[in-house]
């Protein structure tokens, strides 16, 4: 109801029917230690001592982790550092240490959740315990909450476990779960573990860990903070050898209704273009950070393009407002939205501006978006003041320039590569529509541990972000103002203000930077016949194509809408000329050539990763000429499609 007291032109409630996974009310998730005869002699605990304030509240969420399948495996305890890629190949090819039959403990961190149950699955773990360690989840001089913003003992952190690759609804793959939807069988679900999985706070861990035997870890980066000696196992030593570990999941999965909230502006010019501004509504539990400083900006950015209604102002384009459901489970409710729309989605869509968590920490802005967006961010950043102490005058541009400058050029502040982990991700991945996000970020040089270390936990409120994170609301301000000012230009501009420019430049550093990492290979490429030569040349002819582009741009006669439309039709459609309707390898939904959520890890974005998959690990892989044949493939695919692209952005015969 609020969207339509604002004074938006149409309000709708979307529903779809979803898989979903919830923990058993009454059968609780832990993990146990047994004795010999089976006798249970530690238990994790069920739950979390909720903070002040909340001890009334209920229906709490205990931790778990969704998509878990039921089970209560039991074995010999072996511990797997961040449970990533190359902790496994340190294990198993370096160590000679073989998971099979054992029940894993990895610490959180620096990648995504489901990328390590994956891991430990194809090592042929039988379980997997999660758990966060103070050294990922504590700032050393910082009192756990309610005193600070560290993490308690106690705090679990609660997220799905899911591999979809960008699928969606698991029994749906690449159609909207509505009534008449055809559903695989729950087993056939998409990217759903085939092993248990569960959380537990590092109390609990630390209990599980003490007794561990076997050889030491091989180096500090395998070593968290709790007072225990980090040895790898399996299995305990001393008294306690006979002992083992039992996992009790008792997840449940359930066919639910879902609800998006999809309120419209209509364009006065250009009706039939879309600029999108989405955001999530569901949480763990509290979601004081995610996602309400995230709805927030949603709400206030809606309320005052109302005002602006209300004042006689209407944008040129349709402006498109989303408040998504289910996202905490896979993406689900934007992911859904955007296959039911698929048709007009991709025919008409200009822009997608995510609004997830607008603060992880309060040290400076953080952008991720397509390169064709970095003029408009560095315009409008310019044009905000920053809210941070000691940059009172300044604008945000400045303040984050000083705390963040780019690797590559330290003229400009740092922008990230798009990844997955939220809702832009159908968006980009999937449909090639130009996507951003912004959000306040920690200071990255000096603030080593992952995340925020609240985040997906019941401490996770509102008084964590008014007493500690950004007590003014400045910060969240600021975000909200660029989010705002993003969506506006995009909708309101008579051009598009996209720079193809940027993105020239872009495929310029990461066609050498893929070649740089295939020279350490150097004998084999010749052998392999193996040449980057197309890339280059593709990207070459797509830089000339930009800059004529851009050169064409200013001459457009802005009293004729067809001249107009003819170059805002190309601004729109470029990023569209980077998916390939083929997918990437095992992953059909990745579609994006120049950049997809790293296989390694779903929040950090790879760029070419078709190339990249294919040359990673290389050396280790059964036949090499097939190896390198795959190699060449991806190239040739890449040169295409930048070639492909330039060929859009020629002037219209």
């Amino acid at each position: 109801m609020h969207w339509k007291r604002f004074g938006l032109d149409s309000v709708n409630l979307v529903h779809y029917d979803v898989l979903l996974s919830y923990p058993n009310e009454t059968n609780a998730n832990y993990v146990s230690i047994v004795d010999e005869h089976g006798t249970e002699i530690f238990k994790t605990s069920y739950f979390e001592p909720p903070p002040d304030g909340y001890k009334n509240v209920t229906n709490i969420v205990p931790p778990y982790n969704a998509f878990s399948p039921q089970g209560i495996p039991e074995g010999e305890l072996l511990y797997v550092n961040y449970a990533r890629t190359e902790d496994f190949f340190k294990l198993e090819r370096e160590m000679g240490i073989n998971c099979t039959g054992k029940i894993v403990i990895a610490r959180y961190g620096k990648i995504f959740r489901g990328n390590k149950v994956k891991n430990a699955m194809l090592a042929g773990a039988i379980g997997i315990i999660l758990y966060s360690d103070p050294a990922d989840y504590s700032a050393p001089g910082v009192q756990p909450y309610p005193k600070g913003w560290n993490l308690p003992g106690t705090a679990a952190q609660r997220g799905n476990v899911l591999n979809l690759n960008g699928a969606g609804d698991p029994l749906t793959p690449g159609y909207p779960a509505k009534e008449y939807t055809f559903r695989l069988n729950v087993e056939d679900g998409v990217g759903i573990p085939k092993i248990p999985v569960h959380p537990i706070g590092y109390t609990d861990a630390e209990i599980l860990l003490r007794h561990l035997g076997g050889p030491a870890s091989p180096d500090e980066t395998w070593k968290g903070t709790l007072n225990v000696a980090y040895k790898i196992g399996p299995g305990f030593t001393g008294s306690d050898t006979s002992r083992k570990v039992q996992m009790h999941v008792h997840n449940t999965n359930t066919i639910t209704r879902i609800y998006n909230v999809i309120g419209t502006i209509r364009g006065c010019v250009e009706p039939d273009r879309y600029v999108i501004l989405g955001g999530h509504r569901d949480s763990w539990v509290f979601g004081g950070i995610d996602p309400t400083t995230g709805t927030a900006v949603l709400q206030e950015i809606a309320q005052s393009f109302g005002k602006l209604l209300k004042a006689g102002w209407r944008p040129r384009r349709t402006i498109i407002f989303a408040s998504w459901d289910a996202e905490e489970f896979g993406l689900l409710g934007s992911t859904e939205w955007a296959e039911e729309n698929v048709k007009v989605l991709q025919e008409r869509s200009v822009a997608y501006i995510n609004s997830d968590s607008s603060i992880e920490g309060n040290y400076t802005i953080r952008i991720d978006c397509t390169p064709l967006l970095y003029q408009l961010v560095y315009k409008l950043t310019k044009e905000i003041s920053s809210p941070d102490d000691g940059f009172e005058s300044k604008s945000l541009y400045e303040s984050w320039l000083e705390k963040d400058p780019s690797p590559e050029n330290k003229d400009h502040p740092r922008i990230n590569k798009l990844g997955s982990g939220s809702d832009f991700e159908a968006y980009f991945q999937r449909l090639g529509i130009a996507s951003g996000r912004a959000r306040y970020t920690k200071n990255r040089r000096t603030e080593k541990y992952s995340n925020y270390p609240m985040y997906h936990t019941i401490y996770e409120t509102f008084e964590l972000v008014e007493n500690f994170y950004d007590p003014s609301f400045k910060k969240q301000l600021s975000v909200a103002q660029l989010r705002g000012a993003l969506v506006y230009e995009l909708a309101d501009s008579t051009i598009i203000p996209f720079n193809i420019q940027d993105y020239a430049n872009t495929l310029k550093t990461y066609s050498e930077s893929i070649f740089n990492l295939s020279k350490k290979y150097g004998q084999q490429l010749t052998e392999n016949g193996v040449s980057f030569d197309p890339l280059f040349s593709a990207v070459k002819n797509f830089s000339e194509a930009a800059s004529d582009f851009h050169r064409r741009l200013k001459q457009v006669d802005l009293d004729n809408p067809i001249a107009v439309r003819i170059v805002n039709d190309q601004l729109m459609l470029l990023e569209r000329a980077f998916i390939d309707p083929l997918g990437l390898p095992g992953r059909r939904f990745y579609r994006h050539i120049i950049f997809a959520p790293s296989s390694h890890n779903k929040y950090a974005g790879e760029s070419f990763p078709g190339i990249y998959d294919a040359m990673f690990d290389i050396e280790n892989r059964a036949d090499p000429h097939l190896a390198w044949t795959e190699v060449k493939k991806h190239i040739s695919i890449a040169a295409f499609t930048i070639q492909a692209a330039a060929g859009t952005l020629r002037e219209v015969l």
